[in-house]
Order: structure tokens, then sequence, then C-alpha cells
């Protein structure tokens, strides 16, 4: 078995730093003299080392005069990103993402209603997203509304309490909320969104989920989210064919570092 050589030693610790919050997100690591006398290593294994961390995208080494390394926390949205790049590498089409939700959301949303804390930890912001989307449909609002409606799906993600599913099955909703998006855009400049009857019908089943969520019917809101995802994500799909591919670009908005000058 190889031996880690001193580089891979340092990268080791450094990372976990991060990983731990020790290194907090825009934070800088060490200078590097303090690196060479904290860890006793040559200059050689201490760029080695970031270099391994800026591969991983957790620091962003700065040339020039203003010079450190800034960190960068892993975020969920960079995992769909990373998730998206590998899809599109296997061809994977937009309705096999699609399907997937369908599977993934409805067990999400299934255990929101058997948190025994949802009426304080998952009910108040469920209600908070879903008034957001009936505000905006109710102005007339089109270009806020897909957002509204993408962040009641998302919500129900991230409140399920499973914090593996948070990120896999979150790194999915991500992912669709960027096809989402596309179409928003394109549906707002051709003047073509769903029905209004349509939309008060999306409407109507987001309330239910919430009711369902707070009554604790888990099999119940596992049902009609099934249902209403088959019918919600038809319109992303409008003139979108079969064997439509997914593009990682889209995402690139949603995961574009910060900054640091």
């Amino acid at each position: 078995m190889r031996q880690p050589r001193v580089a891979d030693l340092l990268a080791d610790t450094l990372r976990a730093r991060i990983l731990r919050g020790e290194l907090p997100d825009g934070s800088l690591l060490p200078k590097q003299s303090d690196l060479l006398e904290e860890f006793g290593v040559s200059k050689l294994a201490a760029r080695e080392a970031l270099r391994i961390l800026e591969t991983e995208g957790l620091i962003t080494v700065r040339r020039g005069n203003t010079g450190g390394s800034v960190v960068h926390a892993p975020k969920r949205d960079s995992v769909a990103y990373m998730l998206a790049l590998v899809l599109e590498s296997r061809q994977a089409a937009l309705p096999d993402v699609g399907f997937a939700l369908q599977q993934i959301e409805p067990f999400c949303a299934a255990l929101c209603a058997q948190r025994p804390d949802r009426h304080t930890a998952v009910v108040p912001e469920l209600r908070r997203a879903h008034e957001s989307l009936v505000h905006a449909v109710e102005t007339g609002d089109e270009k806020r509304a897909t957002p509204a409606s993408r962040e009641f799906h998302e919500a129900i993600v991230r409140l399920c309490g499973n914090e593996t599913l948070f990120v896999v099955a979150g790194a999915l909703e991500t992912l669709w909320t960027a096809q989402e998006r596309d179409w928003s855009e394109h549906a707002t400049r051709a003047g073509f969104f769903p029905e209004p009857a349509l939309r008060r019908q999306a409407l109507d089943e987001h309330a239910q989920a919430l009711a369902l969520i707070e009554e604790g019917d888990a099999e119940g809101v596992a049902r009609l989210l099934r249902g209403h995802l088959q019918t919600a994500q038809k319109y992303p799909m409008t003139g979108v064919s079969e064997d439509q591919r997914v593009q990682a670009t889209l995402l690139r908005p949603l995961v574009q570092p910060a900054e640091h000058a």
C-alpha cells in the first residue's frame, strides 16, 4: 500500500478543519509561512497541499499582491452541479431526472408528516412558501410564480429531517429548479403559462399537501405529491423532446462562487 505523501497528509488536516468549520467559509487559510512553521513541511509540500484543496473546490488560491487562499465550505448547490455534470456525461435525459424526483420527493413529504416536531419545524416554513406562491399567482406575478413554487418543493426536501436525503434529493431539486427557471424565462418572453384553472389546481394541491403534512398523513401526502409532480412537470417539459439531455451549464448561475477581492 502506498504511503501517504506529506502533501496529502497536510491536505487531509486542512480539509478536516474546513469541514469541521474551524476554517469558515470565506476565511483565509493560514499564510504559507505559518503552515511551514506549524507542520514542519517544505514549501513544495505546502504548495502541493493547496493545489489538492483547490482542485477539490475547497479553496481558491489568489495570486498577485493580495495573495492568500480563500476557504469555500462545501455547499449543496455544488453537489447539484457535479451531479449535473455526471448525468450529462452519461447522456441522462431530463424526463429521467423528473421521474427520479417523482419517486423521492413524495417520500420526503411523508417524512415531513412523520416528524414529531412538524407543527413547529415544518409547517410554518411550508406555509410561508405556499403563501408566497398564492400572492404571486393572485397578483399575476408570472416572474415570481415559478420560483415560489420551487421554494415549496425544495422546502419539503429540506425539512424532511434526514440530512443525507436533504443533500441527495436536494441536489435533484436544484437541478430541476434550473430547468424550470430556464423554461420560465422562455415562457415569460413568449407569454405562455398554464391556464389560470390549472394554476389554481396546483395551488390547491400545495394547500392539500400542507394540510396532510400538518395532520401527519404520510401515505396521503406521498400519494398526492406523486400525482401533483406528474402534472406539474409537464410545463417545464413543453417543447422538450423525450431525449433532451441534462445541461449542467443551466446550474452555473446557482453555483458561481462569491468573489473575494
